[in-house]
């Protein structure tokens, strides 16, 4: 119960930051190599892994974020390859972004894997999953093995690398600092440390 109050009482601590009180190394880091591609505008990049609970959980605030985030914001989601079987969802993700269906099947994928417990994590269960949910096969397929999707695995991959990318959910503010669930305290933290970041590179 005493460890439990203690938890409670880090993260109300937590919840009650202010921008003035966020610091460079400890609640977000500055990135050595900037790549972002937005031009004028703020990229940010969110890393994600299907079969992250923590991803799954983090959802809800981000979709809240999108909603409100500011005009001169570029976002997308980078799906994390850190082992070889990841590389499945992800190049199921970019598929389904090439067919135009990605936003009708992003939170099914995750609702399969941690609602219903659904282990996508070969070709054949992701393509049966989706296709169970009116996903065209054949047109997946086409997608799933096409050079666009292999382009974009590969940099995706480079994106991690040079961000140096630890562990998911992350964000990435305009290829200059990356903040995570781990360094902001909490989810809703999060959030408000990717709005300060964006705030600072807008001006």
């Amino acid at each position: 119960m005493k460890k439990i109050l203690v938890f409670m009482m880090l993260m109300a601590g937590s919840a009650l930051l202010q921008a003035a009180d966020y610091k460079e190394g400890v609640h977000y880091q500055k990135i050595s190599s900037e790549q972002s591609e937005s031009g004028e505008n703020v990229e940010v990049l969110e890393f994600f892994w299907y079969g992250c609970p923590h991803c799954y959980t983090f959802e809800p605030y981000l979709n809240a974020w999108k909603k409100s985030k500011p005009d001169n914001v570029d976002f997308a989601r980078v799906p994390a390859i850190f082992r070889p079987d990841w590389e499945v969802q992800a190049r199921a993700y970019y598929a389904l972004s090439n067919m135009g269906v990605i936003e009708d099947m992003h939170i099914k994928i995750f609702e399969a894997m941690h609602k219903q417990k659904k282990r996508l994590d070969t070709k054949q269960k992701i393509t049966d999953f989706l296709v169970s949910n009116g996903v065209d096969k054949a047109a997946f397929e086409k997608e799933y093995n096409s050079f666009t999707t292999d382009g974009m695995v590969r940099k995706a991959k480079k994106k991690m690398k040079a961000y140096r990318i630890q562990g998911v959910p992350s964000m990435v503010i305009n290829g200059k600092y990356l903040t995570s669930g781990s360094m902001a305290g909490s989810y809703d933290n999060m959030v408000k440390i990717t709005n300060y970041l964006v705030e600072k590179e807008s001006k």
